[in-house]
């Protein structure tokens, strides 16, 4: 699966003429959709009897990155919202070191790791960026 293109973030919605719910709009939640998705797509070739193990581990983590984000933008306020955002970014994390271990062990190629590795940097770049921007510092 080397060349495999990464999934960019759907604009199915702005298709549809639907409105959005407030996550949706955001580009940091559309990122973590397409890398869930890029996740659950290269964890396929993973071993059956890993089904259980890694493979449900890295898929939730995965997962969750996108559900914290939009369990935190329905809370109301930017501190919960905050408090969600950092949630994303551990799931974010144990995404990053399920795939070293994958890796590791052959079941994730090379090629594969590294596109997910750059997705999670970006992801997480980004992830800051709105937590600092939410939660200034006291001045």
């Amino acid at each position: 699966m080397p060349n495999r293109q990464t999934v960019k973030p759907s604009n199915r919605l702005e298709k549809m003429g639907e409105r959005y719910f407030p996550f949706e709009q955001l580009e940091v939640y559309r990122l973590a959709v397409a890398f869930a998705t890029d996740v659950y797509r290269v964890t396929r070739t993973f071993p059956s009897d890993e089904r259980f193990g890694l493979t449900n581990q890295l898929r939730r983590a995965a997962a969750s990155v996108s559900l914290n984000i939009a369990e935190g933008r329905g809370r109301g306020g930017d501190k919960e919202f905050v408090r969600f955002l950092m949630i994303a970014r551990g799931s974010l994390f144990e995404v990053v070191a399920a795939c070293q271990i994958a890796e590791s062990l052959n079941y994730l190629p090379l090629d594969d790791h590294q596109v997910l590795r750059q997705q999670a940097h970006e992801l997480a770049a980004k992830l800051m960026s709105l937590i600092k921007k939410l939660n200034p510092p006291n001045l």
